[in-house]
Formats: structure tokens, sequence, C-alpha cells
């Protein structure tokens, strides 16, 4: 890496476009690391989540969350450096989706949990994957008509209802996790409360970069209240190796099941609106033209990262809003910054100490973060109606009908557990993919395929995964998770496992200027 920007920045190219520029080698690694602080929350909240919605014991759930920040890099890498027509060669990290997170624990619990569950869902992320990034390939026109099934009214009603459906699972660990014997106790509560307070204190008087790692420090600071009052413990820190390799299909062969690929198939139509609307964001503030072959590359590299990541006993990947935010706020325009962020990630992604730490976190902490990410998540859908003239009768139907078939998993379960075939209720027992369904059906009822909803793939109006800062942002703005979130992090995925106090603040490169996106 460091022969490469040697190389290329002693060149003295004045027309290389700041995307392209590769910084000298220290300024890689500051920005790279920033990138990382940034994404690290929601990168490892999906493995967290799913990991302990299917009771994978903690050695588990330490090689999962490794497996997921070491496809994190190699997906960044692949997406920011490009191979051949794969990959945007743009800033933009890859990172878990936390579209994702409902769907797989519904079809990890209808498969009976444990490491049984994780083989069925890593078969449907590898078919997924290949399957989106088979469609990449198809012609322009192909794309349009897929993308003109989502409209504002569908993609808002959609991220709307995400965070609607993920909230219960943050109130869930916010009281101790499912399951565990004092499920419900006060303490944990407790625990969920002061975390969730501490993040929006940071939201609200922290600088912009500060608001952008607030829920990575709300984690940190939460478990270390909870560590000096003894309900965090981290004897499995100890017993975790120092290097460990993540090899593939570590749990088993994947089985492909069909309800669990069509349902995985609906996320990952999701994730490419996603995807879109990222790449035109970030392309707009480092003043870049967009077109329909620079997405179709996103999508590649996309649907390689998340055959990848089923490969590798991770899950879906698409690309992080957190750090499309960052680049508008550092004007670091440079994708190589990206790449060094990837080989951040993979260095983390082989330290199994550092995901035991993350392991660690206690459930009341993890739900108080996981809550607030998740109701923002809920907080961009109901932005991206905003756009929507829901005085109009047709579009208000879209959007209620479509809530209300979200809520009917969580409203009536025993219709999908006792009167519904397994199969079937692996695919429908998901508020998401009902929501989902319903609003893309009711839209083309009502509204049908318009020529003018899509005029053109570049000029598609989708909404961010996150509510990135800009100048035009109250102070105390912080992101909005889609994803990843998503998590927290959409809490936010995987971060290291140092603490974040020592986090380098933001540095504006010389030269670069950036646009808002809208």
């Amino acid at each position: 890496m460091s022969r490469v920007a040697a190389r290329l920045s002693d060149s003295g190219q004045k027309n290389t476009h700041p995307v392209d520029e590769v910084l000298p080698l220290p300024k890689l690694a500051l920005y790279g690391f920033q990138h990382v602080l940034a994404f690290y929350a929601g990168a490892v909240i999906v493995p967290i989540i799913v990991g302990n919605a299917l009771k994978l014991s903690p050695e588990q759930l330490v090689y999962l969350i490794n497996a997921d920040l070491f496809t994190c890099g190699i997906a960044s890498i692949i997406q920011a450096w490009g191979i051949g027509r794969i990959g945007a060669r743009l800033p933009l990290i890859q990172g878990v989706t936390f579209t994702a997170v409902s769907p797989m624990i519904a079809i990890g619990l209808g498969a009976g949990g444990g490491t049984a569950a994780l083989l069925v869902i890593y078969g449907a992320v590898i078919t997924a994957g290949i399957a989106t990034f088979a469609f990449a390939w198809l012609p322009a026109r192909a794309f349009r008509t897929v993308m003109r099934l989502f409209p504002p009214v569908v993609t808002g009603t959609v991220i709307t209802v995400l965070g609607i459906v993920l909230i219960p699972v943050g109130l869930n660990d916010a009281a101790g996790g499912v399951g565990s014997p004092d499920f419900g106790d006060p303490k944990h509560f407790a625990y969920a409360g002061g975390t969730m307070l501490f993040i929006l204190v940071l939201m609200k008087i922290g600088r912009p970069f500060l608001s952008s790692i607030s829920i990575l420090l709300g984690l940190v600071g939460g478990t270390a209240v909870a560590f000096l009052l003894g309900d965090a413990k981290f004897d499995d820190v100890g017993d975790s190796g120092w290097i460990g390799v993540t090899t593939p299909f570590h749990f088993g062969v994947p089985k492909f099941e069909w309800f669990p690929i069509l349902l995985m198939l609906v996320v990952m139509l999701i994730t490419m609106v996603e995807t879109t609307g990222d790449t035109h964001a970030v392309g707009e503030i480092v003043e870049k033209d967009i077109d329909s072959e620079t997405v179709a590359r996103a999508l590649r590299a996309d649907g390689a990262a998340t055959a990848l990541g089923g490969i590798l006993n991770s899950f879906p990947y698409v690309a992080f809003a957190e750090n499309v935010g960052l680049v508008r706020m550092t004007k670091v325009k440079s994708r190589f910054v990206v790449v060094a962020a990837g080989v951040f990630m993979i260095v983390l992604g082989l330290l199994p100490k550092a995901a035991a730490i993350v392991a660690a976190v206690p459930h009341g902490v993890l739900g108080g973060a996981a809550t607030v990410m998740f109701a923002m998540v809920a907080l961009a859908g109901i932005q991206t109606l905003g756009k929507v003239d829901l005085k109009e009768e047709k579009n208000a139907l879209i959007v209620g009908v479509s809530l209300a078939f979200a809520l009917l998993p969580a409203t009536v379960p025993v219709f999908f557990t006792q009167h519904m075939d397994a199969d079937l209720s692996s695919l429908l027992n998901s508020g998401v993919t009902l929501g989902a369904t319903a609003a893309i059906v009711l839209n083309l009822i009502f509204n049908g395929l318009a020529q003018d909803d899509v005029p053109a793939v570049p000029g598609v109006e989708l909404p961010p995964r996150a509510a990135e800062p800009d100048q035009g942002a109250e102070p105390g703005r912080a992101p909005v998770p889609a994803a990843a979130a998503p998590v927290p992090a959409q809490a936010a995925t995987a971060a290291p496992a140092s603490t974040p106090a020592a986090a380098p603040a933001p540095v504006e490169h010389a030269d670069g200027a950036g646009t808002p996106a809208t």
C-alpha cells in the first residue's frame, strides 16, 4: 500500500480527481481509522443481535463478530478499489445491512436456532448475493424497471416499517434479553436508560464527529459502568486467542431452502435501493458524475460481498450511510482512505480478543444503544415519506395499510406459528416482508409504473440510510443509521475494541470541498 501511495503521489498528475488521489501513508492511516470508528458500532451490532436471538454460545458469537469485521474489510476494499467492472471506485464503506436483521432472525428461529439456523441463513445469503450480482449485469432497461418499483412512497414505508419492527428487538435486549432468568429486571432498564441518555447528550452537545460515534461511545461508557458495578463479565476475553482466522463454512455446509431464499431476495431488493441512494449521495459530495454503470458496479460489489459473506460466516452487505456523512464532514474524498479502513477492519477481524470484548457488552447497554439506532431508522423513513403527497388518498392508503400488515406478525403471532405451514411461516412471519410486499403491490395497484416516478436510474430520488451531518444540519444532529446501523451501530456493527476516546478529531483535507447531498 505504501509503495502504491508513494508511486502515485510522486507522479505529479494535476488532473487526478480527488476521489482517485492517493494520500501519504500517515494520512491514509489517520483518515481510515476515523472511518472505522464511525462505522464500528453499526458493524458489530448485527452479529450480536442475531447471535443472541439464535442463542449462540459466547465462543460462537465471538467468531461471528470476527467474521463480520473481516468480511467488511474485504467488501469495502472491493467497493472502493474496484476489480474490473466490480466496485463503484468511490469512498463507500460496506457493512451488514439492518434490513436483514428481522428476516434473518425469523429464518433462524424457524430453523430451530443455534448453528443449524445459521446454515439456513447462509444458504439464503449466498443465493441472494449471487442473484444481486447477476442482476447488476442486466441491461439498463431491466435495471430501471426494477427501480420503478421503489418510488419514495414505497422506500419511505419500507424503511419506517424496518425501524418499527426492529425497535422491539432493542427493547427486548434492554430488558435483559428474551429467555434470560432475570428478564425484565429494572437493573437492565437502568443500564439501557443510562446508555440512551448518554448517547442523546452526546448528540445534543457534541461536535459533528463526536455525534457520529455517539453510539460507540455509549456502548463503551455503559459497559464501563456495568463493569465497575460487577455486571459486565470479561472472562471470555482471557479464554480467547490473540489471532484467529475466519475460514469458509466454519459452521458447516449451508442449506438452501426456497422460502428463506425468497425472503432474502426481498431483502436484497431493498438494499439495492439503499446502495443506489448512497452512491448518488457520495457522488454529489465528491463532485463526481454518477451514471447507471457506476450504480451497477456498486451493486455488483454488494452482490459479490453478500455471497462472500455467506461463505465466510457473515451476512448481507450494503453501503453504509454513516460513512457517507463522514466524507461530507471531513471533505476527504479519496477512495483509498476507505481501502485503508478496509485493511484496519481485516486486522480487527483477525483478533478474537477484540471481538470477545464486544461480545461482553451487557444486554441492557446494548438494548439502550440499539433502541436509539432503530428509532432513528424509523425516523429516516418518516423523513422520506415527507417527500410524498400524503394528502392524496391513494398514497395515504399505501402507507397505512402497509404499516398494518407489518404489525401483524407481532400482534397475532399464533396465526403464523400454529395455523400456517412451517416453510410459509418462515417467509411471511416477518413484519418487514409483509410491509414491504404490501407497499410494492399497493403502489402498483394505485400508481403503476409511471414513467415520471423514475425517469432514469441516475436521477432516482432515494432516501438516505442515515441523516448525515452537513452545513445545514443542527449542530447536535447525529447520523441516522439504516442500517447499520442497523444499527446500531444500523447498534452499529463491528469496530475496534480500543477505547474511542483516543480517536483523532476529524481533519479537513486542504483541497476538499464537499457539496451537501440531497
